[in-house]
């Protein structure tokens, strides 16, 4: 048995093969067994491609480690390739002298078709470089359950747990955690959990005789920080911050929302909090979405609204409207390829620009951005507080590579990590005779939040331009301009209730890394490597966009260059060129597709050596 510091294996089949299902068991197991880990998620744009087709491949490739874990991993060390389809799709990112696990039932005249073969890669010399496992998948999963009594469809449906069987042997994984979980799951139908466990057994038993002659590894406990952890993926970390933020203040939870990939499983996670006073509204479009959250906000909720980029423009209208209201709101952005449709299910981080500008007039908005699956949780609390404290829309940015990805994630002591959140919301009566003047504003530009229903606080509501402390209609065209410049400022002033930027790294150097959002796992193993290589250079990731930390042009300075890997064309490498003139490297990739650690390390040796 070979010790491993890490391995990278990636789960590749049609839609139907249970792919998502089998990687998450064994990520699962990993982090039970003490491995620090990180997965990606690969799901295939088109909801009924045809089945062996390369277009309906569904994969999912994950981490493991006895060292620091930042990212899903460059190149698989693994693949299990359940089909030719899954092959063909996933074998140039395979390393050379990697392992592939097939399922030989599937590379028959047919299925090599639909790939797109024209002769057999199992025997044509083209695997010659790797290590391949040739296992009869299919046939041997419906032999090992042919004395249950489930029909064959159902028998079929387990070969996916067979190859997780085999995978668990080679990397000295422990059964029982899936054993458990399929018990669970399948409590109701005993037949089935006993198919399943039978399967994954039998897959185990497989690779453990002498049919196969492979090495087997070990990968020892990562040295993490002590502390409770659970696997979250980012959707489901983000409905959780939102619902502590809510508890924190004392208030509902209320989310509008309409359906859409990749941010619909925030809706799902918030729908099951029903306990913790959060009420969740599908509703039939964006726009009506957004806009009853708005309404929700005015009744004195903490209100979100959650979608993804083509969804975004949809709303785009009705955050005018929150923003004129000037009440609280958190919109949340999951980011997808695009334009349009684009790629649904892949990732990108290129609505930096509609989350900057993207709205009819003077309209700002204060932008906030997560960086791993884990931190979610903690940016959503701080949209949440942001936006209560200063009454105002915030945007929350994530992306379907950290919404769908999963970590360890160290769960915090609540009360010692996260402030008391203040709100601006009104309470009693209005004391006799007093005038309320709901757009009179505190020394940070904050107006109060009165809510209907409460005497002497009824007030005037709508789109149109307010007056300066009344919020009566106005069209006058000074007090346009001041209301305009009031809302600026207002959003301005949130700097001074954000922390300071930090750097990983020195403050000086010859090249500054500028990430944000999901590349963070990435940026940071780059950076970290070409450290140890001796190289000067420091990384920093923002999370706070608009505004930005006080001290951002300031580090600027402190380095020759300035590099700024997105998966855009550079749209926050523009924002940093004209708002603290300094001329920046742009480092782009619109491939669906995260970094590679691999891939950055090389950009930032050619910025060096420029």
């Amino acid at each position: 048995m070979k010790d491993l510091e890490s391995v990278v294996i990636r789960f590749s089949g049609d839609s139907g093969d249970g792919m998502q299902l089998t990687g998450t068991q064994f990520s699962n197991t990993s982090a039970l067994m003490g491995n620090d880990i990180a997965t990606f998620p690969d799901y295939p744009s088109e909801i009924r491609a045809p089945s062996g087709t390369i277009a309906g491949v569904s994969g999912f490739q994950v981490n493991f480690g006895a060292i620091d874990v930042s990212t899903p991993g460059d190149d698989p060390d693994v693949l299990v390739a359940m089909n030719p389809a899954a092959l063909k799709a996933n074998i140039v990112a395979l390393r050379k002298g990697g392992t592939i696990i097939v399922n030989l039932d599937s590379f028959n005249e047919a299925g090599l078709k639909k790939a797109g073969y024209d002769k057999d890669p199992l025997s044509s010399g083209e695997l010659d470089s790797y290590q391949v496992i040739k296992a009869q998948v299919t046939e041997q999963t419906l032999r090992a359950l042919a004395n249950i009594d489930i029909d064959a469809k159902a028998k079929g449906r387990c070969k996916n747990f067979y190859a997780l069987g085999i995978t668990y042997f080679l990397f000295n994984r422990d059964l029982a955690p899936t054993v458990k979980w399929i018990e669970q799951k399948f409590g109701k139908n005993p037949l089935v959990a006993q198919a399943n466990i039978a399967a994954l057994k039998a897959g185990f038993n497989f690779a453990e005789t002498t049919e196969i002659q492979v090495s087997t590894f070990r990968v020892a406990p990562a040295k993490i920080t002590p502390g409770l952890y659970r696997q979250v993926n980012g959707n489901e970390a983000t409905a959780w911050g939102f619902a502590y933020a809510a508890q924190n203040v004392g208030m509902e939870l209320f989310l509008g929302s309409y359906p859409i990939t990749p941010a619909s499983d925030i809706l799902h996670e918030l729908s099951k909090l029903k306990n913790y006073n959060v009420k969740t509204f599908q509703a039939e479009d964006e726009i009506a979405g957004i806009c009853s959250a708005i309404g929700a906000s005015f009744g004195g909720a903490l209100s979100i609204t959650t979608s993804s980029g083509p969804g975004i423009a949809l709303k785009g209208e009705a955050l005018g409207l929150a923003v004129i209201y000037e009440l609280p709101l958190v919109i949340v952005d999951v980011q997808r390829g695009g334009p349009s449709t684009g790629l649904p299910t892949k990732t990108e981080q290129s609505d930096l620009m509609q989350a900057m500008y993207g709205r009819h007039g003077e309209c700002p908005l204060i932008i906030v951005a997560a960086k791993t699956p884990g931190d979610c949780f903690h940016m959503a609390f701080e949209a949440a507080r942001l936006s209560l404290e200063h009454m105002t829309p915030v945007m929350l940015m994530t992306d379907g590579y950290i919404a769908n990805g999963a970590e360890p994630w160290r769960i915090p002591d609540l009360e010692k990590t996260y402030p008391k959140i203040r709100t601006h919301r009104l309470t009693g009566s209005l004391p006799e005779g007093q005038k309320f003047l709901p757009y009179k504003r505190d020394d940070k530009l904050v107006r109060s939040w009165a809510v209907p229903g409460m005497p002497g606080y009824e007030h005037r509501i709508g789109g149109l331009e307010k007056w300066v402390d009344t919020g009566n209609v106005s069209h006058d065209p000074k007090n346009h301009e001041i209301m305009t410049k009031i809302r600026a400022e207002k959003v301005a002033k949130v700097a001074d209730n954000i922390p300071l930027q930090e750097l990983e790294g020195d403050k000086t150097g010859d090249v500054l890394v500028v990430s944000w959002g999901g590349t963070y796992g990435a940026t940071h193993g780059a950076v970290a490597k070409a450290r140890e290589s001796g190289k000067k250079v420091s990384l920093m990731h923002l999370q706070y966009i608009n505004p930005m930390p006080k001290n951002i042009g300031e580090l600027l300075k402190g380095f020759k260059r300035i590099l700024v890997p997105e998966l855009n064309m550079g749209q926050l490498k523009t924002i940093l060129d004209s708002r603290f003139g300094c001329q920046t490297i742009g480092y782009n990739k619109v491939q669906g597709l995260p970094f590679k650690i691999s891939e950055l390390v090389e950009v930032i040796n050619h910025t060096i050596e420029r």
